[in-house]
């Protein structure tokens, strides 16, 4: 049967301390035998994907970018 977990505040703390600024991501706990051993902490970023200065409707390619295409048949 399982242990039950107890989680007191130096935990809560560590806890709380990983998930700060955290904007996207994830916390993994790892408990083994009822108690906390490990936690993972994977943050993601995301960023625009508007280049500067260069509208929405335009389909002329920005410089030094190749179609795709073109560049798979080299």
């Amino acid at each position: 049967m399982a242990k039950p977990l107890q989680v007191d505040e130096v935990w809560l703390g560590r806890i709380a301390e990983l998930l700060n600024n955290m904007e996207f991501g994830s916390l993994q706990i790892v408990v083994h035998e009822g108690q906390i051993v490990q936690m993972e902490r994977t943050e993601r970023k995301r960023f625009e994907n508007k280049p500067l200065g260069i509208a929405k409707s335009s389909s002329a390619p920005r410089p030094g970018t190749r179609n795709l295409k073109e560049s798979s048949s080299n």
